[in-house]
């Protein structure tokens, strides 16, 4: 397919609008999510559908990971061309532009860290079956519809995206993890390439930026946890200790939290991110925890938690230069409020 009719393609389904931060309606986010779902799935050949569509009900759409490993769903390398461009024109309309250059920058890592792992010509064809940029996975639960509830997943290594759609209009886009290996590329052509350069940079300015005696509430441990800890489990709860509290923050300070905040919510599409926003700042307040060192190149973790939800980041592996960030909501990962609304509607008995 050429670039001029994969454009074409992308602007008759309105993904493209998805690209710019414009506050589209609700529904027109929906809409767009199901053309493009349902133009994927006719893409594809019978046995490639059954790899890639699940029940909305299945146990599969609890079987994430971040790590490296085999899963189930349909990967890019196994779709036809034109497949593979609404796969990606899939992941635009859950994603803001920042997003979705962030996700694709973390899918072409794979390449980095073939030509790492593969150097030695004894490893190179274990490396190419681990470390791929096409086997990233979209896996869709139920039918794409502007009523009911059905949801999508695009997986793969540091990289999981979760949506679930209610009647076209209600969204949940967690759990949602970044990661980053390397978090910065230190040789060869891509040298100084930071996929999660905002998160690190912004994280540590806050930090830095902190009195004595508020480093004294928001430092939780000296030295960094070895990752998240909310790993990939199935449903979290709220982490202890809390931290500093934005009400011990100046002005400046609660501006800083706000826009590193906002930094990781915003790599989902503006209109479902700006929804969620405007819960969390009416919600009640929010902590900054840290852990480990607040100098570069050194093992360093923080977190931001609410009432309703929790952001990590840990940088410890590889000598400090390997990320992982999650977004957790405590009620509705994997639309788990909205399920429980659609068990209660699908299964009311007969009047």
């Amino acid at each position: 397919m050429s670039l001029r009719r994969f454009l074409t393609t992308l602007l008759a389904l309105g993904c493209l609008s998805a690209l710019q931060p414009s506050r589209l309606q609700a529904h027109e986010a929906g809409q767009q999510m199901v053309d493009t779902a349902t133009a994927l799935l006719k893409a594809l050949s019978a046995e490639a559908r059954t790899k890639a569509q699940y029940p909305f009900e299945s146990e599969e759409r609890f079987n994430w990971h971040f790590v490296p490993k085999e899963r189930n769903g349909l990967s890019f390398k196994e779709m036809p061309p034109e497949a593979r461009l609404l796969g990606h024109a899939l992941l635009t309309t859950g994603l803001s532009y920042r997003g979705y250059v962030k996700a694709t920058t973390i899918m072409s890592l794979e390449e980095v860290l073939f030509g790492i792992e593969g150097a030695d010509p004894a490893k190179r064809d274990a490396a190419r079956a681990r470390r791929d940029p096409e086997k990233y996975f979209i896996s869709i639960f139920g039918e794409p519809s502007m009523k009911g509830t059905w949801g999508w997943r695009l997986e793969g290594h540091h990289l999981a995206l979760n949506f679930t759609v209610k009647d076209g209009s209600l969204f949940r886009s967690t759990p949602c993890f970044f990661g980053s290996n390397p978090g910065e590329i230190r040789q060869g052509p891509r040298t100084g390439v930071r996929p999660l350069s905002a998160e690190e940079d912004l994280g540590r300015q806050l930090a830095k930026s902190l009195n004595d005696d508020q480093w004294k509430k928001a430092l939780i441990q000296e030295t960094a946890f070895k990752d998240i800890l909310t790993e990939a489990k199935r449903q979290v709860s709220p982490l202890s200790p809390d931290g500093l509290s934005d009400a011990d923050l100046n002005a400046d300070q609660k501006a800083q939290l706000q826009t590193l905040l906002k930094e990781h919510l915003f790599r989902i599409r503006p209109e479902v991110a700006e929804a969620a926003w405007q819960e969390i700042l009416a919600s009640g307040p929010i902590h900054f925890a840290w852990a480990g060192s607040r100098e570069p190149n050194q093992g360093h973790y923080y977190r931001i938690q609410g009432k309703s939800f929790v952001v990590e980041y840990d940088n410890t592996q590889n000598n400090a230069n390997h990320v992982h960030t999650a977004w957790r909501d405590f009620d509705s990962d994997f639309g788990l409020d909205l399920l429980g609304e659609h068990v209660k509607t699908a299964h009311q008995p007969a009047k």
